[in-house]
């Protein structure tokens, strides 16, 4: 072995084990995160059960989640690897300015674009939601209170993103806490006379706790900001063309999201709520796994590819894909085939009764086929990402969206709502195809390109 071998051997140890620990520290976050979160669903299915009420919220909480993880979680994606690239190339002056820019309008177009639903929202609830006029006026009036709930999660969201591209994940990962926390001390709290606005209260103060603690992380984090300005630089429209292709693909994937809820909003009263409750706990795993890998290895690809060092881009994609396969895969066999016990221990308690559990936990055994394969994708995806390939994104979920409705119309028929179950997993096998296909023709292309230079 050559001293330079070995000194290169010695390089990617460390790296390694700093994504291991950052991947350690993030998951054991969320994971305290997702037990206070699953202990506030708990609460939740026993004080509504499942039925019209907890419907009309689950569809006027959904727009504003899907906000945030539309357009926060697009410019996250979009900026961290910018960032990293632009600090690398040029120092903490130019990185700052870019940061404050892109953040300053990603936070001014969503004030305007929430606005704008405010204004809508009785047209497209009515299009898209066939519900009795009642529960549908509730739900309209659900979501307008929800809309600054959107607002606080993207400002923390944001700043969280900030953090982790300073090699900063605990803290950031643990922060969440908060809007669970307080959405259980609301339903605690409230007087019964407040019903389902008890909910839509806990959130909006979580929400709120959570993005006033995440900024005063990024002030003790030393972060620069340059003064805010909104010339469109040449960096700043490079970050923007990005952060609008990836914007537009989860536009596409939750489109996909939004298909399944309309669809099971045709079937029987309280699909909406059994096909919610279904994905709990499949979405914590993945969020979790997939969350902690992809947010861990994002920093480091986006340093070797800025230094062009393919074979550590191919080292990180090889471990952490194997990583994810092997945590995976015992996961989501036991989720499979214990569904029906987990559902009754979660749910069956208060207003939620055995009937209901046997539905529920056969849309869960559904869900829960596409956990290896969605843990896994997230590293060929955060490494598209950073090569800013965006573009290819936008393709896999435009081919996706149109397979899962194709899948939806014929095995709801079939299955029910658990058919809607089945799609999504069949189509993130899919996403998982494409997204390693790609990844590993454009990394061979970049080595070879390399090598002949």
């Amino acid at each position: 072995m050559t001293i330079a071998t070995a000194v290169d051997d010695s390089r990617r140890g460390r790296r390694n084990g700093r994504i291991l620990r950052a991947a350690s520290w993030i998951t054991a976050a969320t994971v305290l995160v997702k037990v206070v979160a699953t202990g506030k669903e708990l609460l939740v299915a026993a004080v509504y059960g499942r039925g019209a009420l907890i419907d009309a919220f689950m569809l006027a909480v959904l727009i504003p989640g899907l906000l945030v993880n539309l357009f926060a979680e697009s410019m996250n994606q979009a900026l961290v690897p910018a960032f990293i690239h632009l600090r690398a190339a040029r120092g903490e002056g130019p990185a700052a300015r870019l940061l404050t820019s892109a953040l300053s309008l990603s936070f001014l177009f969503l004030l305007a674009l929430a606005a704008l639903l405010a204004i809508a929202a009785p047209l497209f609830f009515r299009i898209l939601f066939p519900l009795p006029s009642a529960t549908l006026a509730l739900a309209i009036r659900l979501f307008r209170a929800l809309l600054p709930f959107a607002l606080f999660c993207s400002l923390a969201s944001n700043g969280a993103a900030v953090l982790n591209a300073s090699e900063c994940f605990a803290a950031p990962a643990l922060a969440p806490i908060l809007t669970p926390l307080a959405i259980v001390l609301t339903l605690l709290a409230a007087p019964r006379s407040w019903g389902i606005w008890s909910l839509v209260a806990g959130n909006l103060f979580g929400a709120l706790l959570w993005s006033l603690v995440i900024f005063l992380l990024v002030v003790r984090s030393g972060q620069r900001f340059a003064p805010v300005s909104f010339r469109i630089y040449p960096e700043l429209r490079q970050l923007i063309a990005q952060y609008v292709t990836i914007l537009l693909s989860g536009l596409v994937a939750c489109g996909g999201l939004i298909t399944d809820q309309v669809m099971a909003s045709r079937l029987a009263v309280g699909s909406v709520s059994a096909l919610t409750w279904a994905s709990r706990f499949s979405a914590v795993l993945m969020t979790i796994l997939g969350g902690a890998i992809g947010t861990a290895i994002t920093p480091y690809l986006a340093q070797s590819v800025a230094a062009h060092d393919w074979s550590s881009c191919r080292s990180i994609l090889r471990r952490y894909v194997a990583l994810s396969a092997l945590v995976t895969l015992p996961l989501a066999a036991l989720l499979i085939f214990a569904s029906r016990p987990i559902i009754a221990i979660a749910f069956q308690h208060g207003a939620f009764h055995a009937q209901d559990t046997k539905l529920v936990a056969s849309v869960q055994s559904m869900f829960a086929l596409q956990i290896p394969f969605f843990v896994v994708s997230r590293v060929f995806y955060r490494f598209l990402l950073v090569l800013r390939r965006s573009s290819l994104v936008l393709l896999c979920g435009a081919i996706n969206l149109v397979l899962d409705i194709v899948l939806n119309l014929i095995l709801m028929r079939v299955m029910g709502v658990a058919g809607i179950a089945l799609a999504t997993s069949l189509w993130t096998v899919s996403t998982f195809i494409f997204l390693a296909y790609w990844s590993r023709r454009l990394l061979r292309q970049s080595i070879s390109a390399e090598a002949s230079a």
